[in-house]
């Protein structure tokens, strides 16, 4: 049985996947705290509600933006109001139908629990490419491609 604040963690996560997959800069931003951080899959960091809506919003405008194919391996507390959330992504690019495995992720999210529910204080998008190790990439990719079959 999970802990109430799993599923309230996976929800915010999901919430976050949700609104890159609809291409809402706005929808994604207002999930974080007030100094949250974005770390994204090219290395940029960004700090803020307003700066990670700012910096999101011309990538939805100026780029088809893949959705991401996500499954979360782990949620555990870190102390009484925030938790580490472990996922792995896979894209689907525009006009395909499987996942690009030279775009798959490890996904870590940091949420802490504020008045007004839970919010990312820090959500990194990491390659997860595995120099020199192709089996292992295969083997993340068919786990995601579970979940679209």
């Amino acid at each position: 049985m999970t802990a109430p604040f799993q599923n309230e963690v996976q929800n915010l996560y999901q919430q976050l996947i949700d609104a890159w997959n609809r291409r809402d800069a706005k929808g994604m931003s207002e999930q974080f705290a007030e100094h949250g951080v974005q770390i994204g899959f090219d290395g940029s960091k960004v700090i803020g509600q307003e700066e990670i809506f700012l910096h999101v919003k011309p990538i939805f405008e100026e780029h088809p933006t893949a959705p991401f194919v996500t499954k979360v391996k782990d949620i555990r507390p870190l102390g009484n109001d925030a938790a580490i959330l472990h996922a792995i992504a896979g894209m689907i690019p525009p006009g395909k139908s499987d996942i690009e495995p030279a775009v798959n992720a490890h996904q870590t999210l940091v949420a802490v629990k504020k008045d007004h529910g839970w919010r990312i204080e820090l959500f990194q998008n990491t390659p997860a490419q595995f120099h020199g190790r192709p089996e292992l990439v295969e083997e993340m990719t068919e786990e995601l491609r579970q979940l679209i079959r």
